[in-house]
């Protein structure tokens, strides 16, 4: 029998709605306001460990950090609690909550780092759903030949 495939996007407490699918906390604190929904679950094999968030690391180091955390936690193990949290939340896409905006000038945050190992260790993509900063596309000039 061959595993269903995860259907995993990746968005913001903030800018979730429920037509995106299940929301899937991957936070060590809770939102600390009241959601307008509620949370699916908590995918706490992905969820950066307190002495990481505490470390107050440069982007480049923590997600170095983080990554180290993913590939002890091992692709199999998270992809176990990953389609456990699909089953109970009747096969829905799950999307992955964290609190930060990436259209924010120098805007990183665990669940884009998480999405990227993801996809090295699956070859399965996962979207973002939440605003992200315009990337510049060079105008042709007159003189570009094309």
């Amino acid at each position: 029998m061959s595993n269903p495939r995860l259907e995993l996007a990746t968005c913001t407490f903030q800018e979730f709605a429920s037509t995106m699918g299940a929301p899937i906390r991957t936070t060590a604190g809770a939102p600390r306001w009241t959601l307008g929904y509620q949370l699916g679950g908590h995918a706490r094999s992905i969820t950066p460990p307190r002495n990481l968030l505490s470390a107050e690391l440069p982007q480049d180091a923590y997600e170095f950090t983080y990554r180290r955390f993913l590939n002890t936690t091992g692709v199999d193990t998270i992809r176990a609690e990953l389609e456990s949290l699909a089953v109970a939340n009747a096969s829905q896409p799950l999307v992955l909550l964290c609190f930060d905006r990436l259209n924010q000038p120098n805007g990183w945050c665990h669940r884009t780092m998480f999405a990227a190992w993801w996809t090295e260790q699956t070859g399965d993509q996962i979207p973002e759903l939440g605003a992200q900063m315009p990337t510049y596309q060079p105008q042709m000039s007159l003189f570009d030949t094309e």
